[in-house]
């Protein structure tokens, strides 16, 4: 029998997966953790064969916990499961340890597969990742200009999620001065939607901060 934990922010994620381990016959959920500290927690008392592991996630990135997983988990194998899709973020996976890289937009029996083959020693790119590792497509240059201190924690709010509001209140700044903190944002690095934001955030390590 496999054993997954699974690494997700996202309890409703979390749930659709657990289901989807359970209802195989040779895999179960061992344990679920809504980010890298808490799968660190639980180190002690899982023994999983492979951790399912997002990217995304609050305070730490899944690639940036690969190593502290692995010294945790040293008989487990990981598998990132992501909705980031670049190529740039595939070979930063696979470089920190990890096994395997599927996206979320993968059907079922695709992201069961991968775990299968992660499980038995091999690894696992979804095929078209693995085409755009082979013919990696020249991307733009999205850093232009410096951000501000300021800049950098309302760059991080947007990555993790929180709309104008809600950093406007956690900043203790009008909701105007959030969206004019935005508009610079985009306009310095280049950017022109919340999931190259992200991606940024994630390269600069500025999630862990």
């Amino acid at each position: 029998m496999t054993g997954v934990l699974i690494v997700d922010d996202h309890a409703v994620v979390r749930a659709g997966l657990r289901y989807l381990v359970d209802a195989e016959e040779d895999l179960t959920t061992v344990g679920q953790a809504g980010s890298v500290a808490e799968a660190l927690e639980l180190a002690d008392s899982l023994s999983p064969d492979v951790i399912l592991l997002d990217v995304v996630m609050p305070n730490q990135s899944g690639i940036a916990g690969i190593p502290a997983l692995i010294a945790a988990y040293p008989d487990a194998r990981i598998l990132i499961l992501s909705m980031e899709d670049s190529s740039g973020f595939v070979r930063q996976a696979l470089a920190a340890g990890a096994s395997g890289y599927v996206l979320k937009e993968a059907i079922d029996t695709e992201v069961v597969r991968a775990i299968r083959e992660v499980a038995e020693g091999g690894r696992y790119l979804q095929p078209e990742l693995g085409a755009r590792l082979a013919d990696p497509q020249p991307r733009r240059s999205m850093k232009i200009g410096p951000l501000s201190n300021r800049e950098r924690e309302v760059l991080r709010l947007i990555a993790l999620g929180h709309t104008n509001p809600e950093i406007a209140e956690k900043l203790v700044i009008s909701v105007r001065t959030a969206e004019t903190h935005r508009a610079n944002i985009l306009q310095k690095l280049n950017l022109t939607s919340r999931a190259e934001i992200v991606r940024y955030a994630i390269a600069e390590h500025i999630l862990e901060t």
